[in-house]
C-alpha cells in the first residue's frame, strides 16, 4: 500500500467516525437534557420545600448528568448511527463510496473506531463517573433531608453477621435502629445486638448507643446488660451506608469484586453482580451491534428516498433489541438465567440477523 493510499484511507476514516461521533453526541445531548427536564419537572418542589433555591436545582441536575448520559448511549448511537448513514445514502455519498470501491465491510471498518471511543466513555461512566455521583448525589439529599426518618429500611450481609438498619440521617454519619445478628461459624443464630442509633467520627470511627444484647444458646435465650455505647468494628464509612441504603446504586468494578469475595458488605445476590460487571466491559460490544443493525439503511434505493422504511425498521429493530437485553438481564438479576446467558445470546442473535440482512441486500 503506498503512502497516498495510506493518507486516503486516514482521511476517509477520520471522516467518517467523526461524522458518527458529532452525530452520536448531538443525540446524546439532546436526550440527556429532555430527561433532565423530565427529572427537574419531579423534584424541583421537593428541592425548593427544601430551601435550597436555584443552586440546589443546579446541583441536583449537575449530580445527576452523568448516570442520565451513561444510560443515553445506546439510543444515542441507534439514533446517531441511523441519521449519519442515512443522510449519506440520500445525498449519494454513499453511492460514491461504493463506485470507488468501498464495500459494506470497509465502511463498518472506518466507523468503528468512533463507536468504540464511545463504548470505552460508556465504560468510564459506567465504572468509575457514575457511582460516585449518584453515591454524592443520594448523600446530599440525605444530608438536606428534613424528615430522613422517613426512609426505609435496608439489611446488608458481612462474613457472620446479618444486619439491619432502620433509616440513615446526616449524609450516613448517622444511623438509626440497627439489629445485629451475629452467627457461629456453623451459621447458627449467638448473638441478637439492638442499639439506639450509631454515629461516624474520623477518630473513633462509628460507635454503637444504648445497646441491648441477646446471647442465644441451645435452648434458652439470655438477656445481657444494657450498654451506654460500644465501638462497632466494622469495616464501612458513611459513604458505603449511603450505597447500602439504595435500591440498585451504581457499583465500581472494585466495589462489585469486594462484594464478590466476601470483603465488603453486600445486599445484592452474587448473580446480579456477575451481571453487571459482564455488561459493563461488553458495552462496547453493544454498541457495534447496534450500529450493525443499521448498516442496511444503505441500500435505500435512490428513487425511494425519504419514503423507504428500512430506517424505520432498523430503528425497531435496534429498539427490540435493547429491550430484549433488559428483559434477559432483568431475568439475570432475579436469578431465572446466569449471568452469562443474560448477557451475551442477545449480542449474537442481533449479530447474526443485521449480518443475514445485509447480505441479503448485497446480493439483490
Amino acid at each position: 500500500m503506498s503512502k497516498i493510499e495510506r493518507n486516503n484511507r486516514f482521511v476517509l476514516l477520520r471522516y467518517l467516525s467523526g461524522m458518527l461521533l458529532s452525530r452520536v453526541l448531538i443525540c446524546a445531548a439532546a436526550l440527556v437534557g429532555l430527561l433532565e427536564i423530565l427529572a427537574l419537572l419531579e423534584q424541583t418542589t421537593p428541592i425548593l420545600q427544601r430551601h435550597l433555591g436555584i443552586s440546589g436545582i443546579l446541583t441536583y441536575a449537575g449530580m445527576r448528568l452523568p448516570f442520565l448520559l451513561s444510560s443515553t448511549l445506546p439510543l444515542s448511537v441507534l439514533i446517531g448511527s441511523l441519521l449519519t448513514l442515512t443522510q449519506m445514502t440520500l445525498s449519494s455519498e454513499m453511492a460514491i463510496l461504493q463506485a470507488s470501491g468501498l464495500s459494506m465491510i470497509g465502511l463498518y471498518k472506518n466507523l468503528i473506531p468512533a463507536v468504540l471511543i464511545i463504548g470505552v466513555l460508556g465504560i468510564a461512566l459506567d465504572d468509575q463517573i457514575t457511582p460516585r455521583s449518584e453515591q454524592a448525589l443520594t448523600a446530599w439529599w440525605n444530608r438536606t433531608n428534613p424528615h430522613p426518618e422517613d426512609g426505609h429500611f435496608f439489611w446488608f450481609r458481612g462474613k457472620d453477621t446479618l444486619t439491619r438498619v432502620s433509616y440513615v440521617a446526616d449524609g450516613g454519619n448517622a444511623l438509626q435502629g440497627i439489629d445485629i445478628y451475629s452467627r457461629t461459624p456453623q451459621g447458627l443464630l449467638q448473638y441478637v445486638t439492638h442499639a439506639k442509633n450509631a454515629d461516624y467520627t474520623h477518630v473513633t470511627g462509628w460507635t454503637l448507643r444504648h445497646i441491648t444484647r441477646v446471647e442465644v444458646k441451645a435452648t434458652t435465650a439470655v438477656t445481657l446488660p444494657e450498654q451506654p455505647e460500644q465501638t462497632w468494628d466494622i469495616p464501612l464509612l458513611p459513604k458505603d451506608f449511603i450505597r447500602l441504603s439504595v435500591s440498585n446504586p451504581p457499583l465500581s468494578s472494585g466495589t462489585i469484586l469486594g462484594m464478590l469475595r466476601g470483603r465488603l458488605p453486600s445486599d445484592a445476590s452474587p448473580g446480579y453482580l456477575q451481571g453487571g460487571l459482564l455488561e459493563r466491559f461488553l458495552r462496547p460490544m453493544t454498541l457495534l451491534v447496534l450500529l450493525l443493525i443499521t448498516m442496511p439503511v444503505i441500500h435505500i434505493p435512490p428513487r425511494t428516498g425519504i419514503r423507504s422504511w428500512t430506517p424505520v425498521w432498523c430503528l425497531a429493530s435496534g429498539l427490540l433489541f435493547v429491550i430484549l437485553q433488559g428483559l434477559l438481564r432483568a431475568m439475570g438479576n432475579a436469578g431465572l438465567l446466569p449471568p452469562p446467558v443474560a448477557t451475551i445470546p442477545g449480542l449474537i442473535i442481533f449479530t447474526l440477523g443485521a449480518m443475514t440482512a445485509l447480505l441479503r441486500n448485497e446480493t439483490k
